[in-house]
């Protein structure tokens, strides 16, 4: 299918590694030109290398997007990469190790909250005025199953629902301009240097227990799974899709 995106100006922050990795390697596959982001250039010049083999055209961005100075940063290097921004997603996430409502301090309920939510917020206030020049545009949010349902940490559930909520709230408010907003929900990932192979290592049996219960196809996901419906979201195949959160989880998530 041809998704119509050739051409098009990207940007995937988190993408040295894991989903956001995958989505940059997704669009950039489908024609996108990408900016790549991260807080550390290493990574981001190694995934660049690779996809401009291709012959993507592709740009680096050295960001941290959990501060307000850093999201914007990120997105005015994006647009000056490639003179304009057409999709933006919002991938930077993850827990920290924080836990129950009252056993999180104060500080980790704040970095949960900016890494999670308040870097999608700055991202998109950045990008959404030269979306509105531009006649249109595409966000797509990284939110989690765990922003539907229970899960062990509460500031990370608490703003992945929030991200969900802004989805829809975004999306209506933008929809005059014709900028789409979605969300995805992925299940458990597993990727090399991802939170589940850490646990593998740590506790392979208890690892093992997880997706022979939680799991109806008793794997995990990749992150090219995720990536794929990503950039269905992105494209114009998706032109009458906005304000949707798309679970990505292979049955894993109970909400309906």
């Amino acid at each position: 299918m041809e998704l119509g995106i050739t051409g098009k100006t990207a940007l995937v922050t988190g993408s040295s590694r894991g989903i956001g990795k995958a989505i940059a390697m997704a669009l950039s596959r489908e024609g996108a030109r990408v900016s790549v982001c991260a807080r550390h250039l290493e990574p981001l010049e190694a995934l660049a290398k690779e996809l401009r083999s291709e012959g993507a055209q592709v740009a680096t961005v050295v960001a941290d997007v959990a501060t307000q100075e850093g999201a914007y940063s990120a997105v005015d290097s994006a647009i000056r990469a490639f003179g304009s921004l057409d999709i933006l997603v919002n991938n930077v996430g993850g827990s920290g190790g924080a836990g129950a409502f009252d056993a999180a301090s104060t500080q980790q309920w704040n970095d949960v909250l900016q890494r999670n939510l308040m870097s999608a917020v700055w991202c998109s206030q950045r990008a959404v005025p030269v979306m509105r020049q531009l006649g249109g545009g595409s966000i797509v949010h990284i939110s989690s199953i765990f922003g539907r349902e229970y899960a062990t940490s509460a500031p990370y559930s608490a703003a992945k629902a929030g991200l969900i909520a802004l989805t829809k709230e975004m999306a209506i408010d933008l929809a005059s301009h014709r900028i789409r907003v979605n969300a995805v929900a992925p299940g458990s990932i597993f990727f090399p240097g991802g939170s589940w192979d850490r646990r593998q290592q740590h506790d392979p049996e208890a690892v093992a227990k997880v997706v022979r219960e939680q799991i109806p196809w008793g794997r995990f996901g990749t992150p090219e799974e995720v990536a794929d419906v990503v950039a269905f979201l992105c494209s114009e195949r998706a032109k009458w899709v906005t304000g949707s959160t798309v679970p990505v989880d292979g049955g894993q998530g109970r909400a309906y």
